[in-house]
């Protein structure tokens, strides 16, 4: 069982650094191709928080997947919550923090629905969320009307446009820094108590200081603009939270139990059911996030979210990552990865002045080489 879990995690952490570098390709093509204009502080810094709504729900499409199943309906969700909190603030006048509640209340009914439906009837996720998917396009369309509901509060807006201070960012970093040291020195004692092999000290040393350098960079090139986005910041916090929860809980184990051989999850006692709907729930609600910063960010709701197909953004997102379409297998951090590359081309090429229709194209390669990446390592494993 050990060394099983020793080829997995190695399979995770080179599919990781596969994707890495395409990230490293990708940016030194677009340097070269744009006249140095892709590696700018101001666009990388758009780029990051054109990724974050997509990034956020790549998390929970992460987890979704990990169990076997899939969310067709993510798109369509974010676009409808997006609309409804644009009829709760700029028709009936609500203040941004209970058109926020109200966002958040009807993505949390939706996932939970939608894994009632999954868990307690045994309809597939595909049917239920395609399903869905229709209902919450038709849906925009009817509270819209067709047109955009805009503009909104000042206080609202803050989460799509504004940027934290640098000097904020940098303590931001710090925190960063600090709690990932602290998290490498608990992990590293949990192993020592349970009498699990250590790897040696240098090398845990050594991967916190790559760590910390990307953080330091990161904030260096964040604020050499304007600052850290607050959708990037979000992000980053819905990453470290859904990590936690896929890593040290109870139902975070259970979730990928689940994607790994649900037969064997239920003999172990797992409340399959209730885990199911506990992760389309999680997943509503990241919907719900996601929408707030893309309707921040247009300054509007509107019906034309339908058209974005932001739902294959984000399966794209958690497959590019590195979450496995037979389950069982995923990082919540890949989601970002996988976002921050399909983000990267739409910028890039859109930097080169190129058709959309090649954003399309290179975008599905990279997917179906991911997928067949993921294929060619589970036989390697076997």
């Amino acid at each position: 069982m050990a060394t099983e879990k020793k080829k997995l995690g190695a399979k995770i952490d080179i599919r990781m650094l596969t994707m890495v570098l395409v990230l490293i390709i990708l940016w030194i093509a677009f340097t070269a191709t744009t006249g140095g204009n892709f590696l700018t502080t101001r666009n990388l810094s758009n780029l990051l928080r054109q990724a974050a709504f997509t990034g956020i729900m790549g998390v929970g499409m992460t987890l979704v997947i990990v169990t076997g199943g899939i969310d067709l309906s993510a798109g369509m969700t974010m676009g409808f919550i997006g609309c409804v909190m644009a009829v709760c603030q700029v028709w009936w006048g609500l203040s941004t923090p209970v058109t926020l509640v109200i966002g958040l209340l009807v993505g949390i009914i939706i996932g939970t629905a939608e894994g009632v439906l999954i868990a307690y009837t045994s309809v597939a996720p595909f049917i239920v969320t395609l399903g869905a998917q229709m209902i919450f396009r038709g849906g925009m369309l009817a509270i819209t009307g067709g047109q955009t509901i805009a503009p909104f509060q000042e206080s609202y807006k803050f989460w799509g446009t504004q940027y934290v201070l640098p000097f904020a960012g940098w303590i931001i970093a710090a925190v960063a820094i600090i709690a990932l040291l602290l998290a490498e020195l608990n992990k590293r004692r949990q192993k020592q108590k349970y009498g699990s092999a250590l790897e040696p000290m240098g090398a845990m040393i050594g991967r916190w200081a790559v760590m910390s350098v990307l953080i330091v960079a990161a904030v260096w090139v964040l604020n050499d603009f304007r600052g850290i986005p607050i959708p990037v910041l979000v992000m980053a916090i819905v990453v470290v939270i859904f990590t936690f929860i896929a890593q040290k809980t109870t139902f975070g184990r259970s979730v990928y139990a689940i994607g790994g051989n649900i037969a064997a999850a239920r003999y172990a006692g797992i409340n399959v059911p209730k885990s199911l709907t506990l992760v389309y729930m999680l997943n509503g609600l990241l919907c719900a996030v996601a929408a707030v910063i893309y309707t921040a960010r247009l300054n509007g709701g509107t019906s034309q979210a339908a058209n974005g197909n932001y739902e294959l953004d984000a399966i794209a997102s958690a497959v590019i990552g590195g979450t496995s379409m037979t389950g069982g297998v995923g990082k919540v951090s890949g989601a970002i990865l996988g976002a921050v590359i399909m983000m990267s081309i739409d910028n890039g090429m859109s930097l080169m002045n190129l058709d959309a229709y090649w954003q399309f194209m290179v975008k599905g390669v990279i997917l179906v080489a991911a997928v067949w990446f993921d294929t060619q390592t589970q036989k390697t494993s076997k």
